[in-house]
């Protein structure tokens, strides 16, 4: 029998992408002659491109249409997404995401479309979409509903610590500090999910003293600035540059430890292999948190805002694996 052709849908963000490369780990380890694809938003499609088991990544306009309803560019880019999954002779269609946006997204693509029950899915509306509807329990951390989901398509219980298949690349970006050091994640999509900048500022000098270079990355350039405001109060602390999410990952891929708010980013540090302090503020740890074995470390929590004594702790901890 030929080898299965197996189309993925999981857009979006960062780090819900993040989240789903332990599935991908898994289903590969048991189909490893099947051909995977995944359909996600165009920012995505090169981290998507980087597990080694995925053949094929289909970027999706979806967040360019919001930014720019009446341009032209984005629309014609999702119509060519849609012929990409059209054409793709799928056998299997699996939507891990469970929105209505990715649902329809899924029904781009020719074969079985297989995904959450109204019980399970974020958005319930989204199985009405579905040939195959599946129950995966909602308390569940999101990386194990992924695997959870898929093992269910596919017929096997998922058993393990999750791996995210990702190699580090190569080399750091060439204005990265040469010697050993860490990389401070301020930036988050709320200001509830913040922790102060006094904290970071006092948590950098800490690991400055100890022989560590900081660096701090902003995606925007507010977020930039911030992170300017905050290099300056610590000595030899650098403000990286704007970057892609390839230079990002090399950045993250090679710091000897990084600490970070509930962000894409601090996600994507534990899936290199990166000894990773999540600082929560805001959110629940438990459902969403740093999932990835001794390295991956959570303080904090809903109404729990951390001391700089439980990061560093934290760091310490995740530095030695223990």
């Amino acid at each position: 029998m030929p080898a299965p052709r197996i189309l993925f849908v999981k857009l979006s963000s960062l780090g819900d992408v993040v989240h789903h490369l332990p599935a991908v780990t898994d289903l590969a380890e048991r189909l490893p002659d099947a051909h995977l694809g995944w359909a996600v938003e165009e920012a995505y499609a090169e981290l998507v491109a980087l597990h080694p088991a995925i053949s094929e990544a289909i970027p999706v306009s979806l967040r360019g249409i919001r930014r720019d309803p009446l341009s032209a560019a984005p629309w014609k880019r999702l119509a060519s997404a849609r012929r990409a999954m059209g054409r793709g002779h799928w056998d299997y269609v699996v939507d891990t995401q469970g929105l209505l946006k990715s649902a329809l997204i899924a029904r781009f693509a020719s074969g079985s479309a297989f995904g959450l029950d109204a019980a399970s899915a974020r958005e319930g509306l989204a199985s009405r979409f579905y040939d195959v509807k599946i129950f995966v329990p909602r308390a569940l951390h999101a990386v194990e509903r992924n695997r959870r989901l898929v093992g269910q398509v596919f017929g096997y219980v998922p058993r393990g610590v999750a791996r995210y298949g990702l190699s580090r690349p190569a080399s750091p970006p060439a204005w990265a500090p040469q010697d050993r050091y860490a990389v401070m994640l301020h930036a988050a999509s709320r200001e509830a999910k913040r922790w102060p900048d006094e904290r970071w500022v006092d948590l950098a000098r800490r690991l400055a003293d100890e022989g560590s270079a900081i660096v701090i990355p902003g995606g925007t350039d507010a977020e930039r600035a911030a992170a300017a405001r905050l290099a300056a109060a610590v000595p030899g602390a650098i403000a990286a540059p704007p970057m892609g999410l390839a230079e990002a990952a090399a950045l993250l891929g090679h710091a000897y430890a990084v600490a970070g708010v509930d962000t894409g980013l601090t996600h994507l540090a534990v899936a290199l292999g990166v000894p990773t302090v999540g600082i929560y503020c805001a959110t629940d740890p438990g459902l969403t948190g740093l999932h990835g074995g001794a390295h991956a470390v959570n303080v904090g929590g809903r109404g729990e805002i951390p001391s700089v004594d439980a990061v560093a702790a934290a760091l310490a901890a995740a530095a030695s694996g223990e």
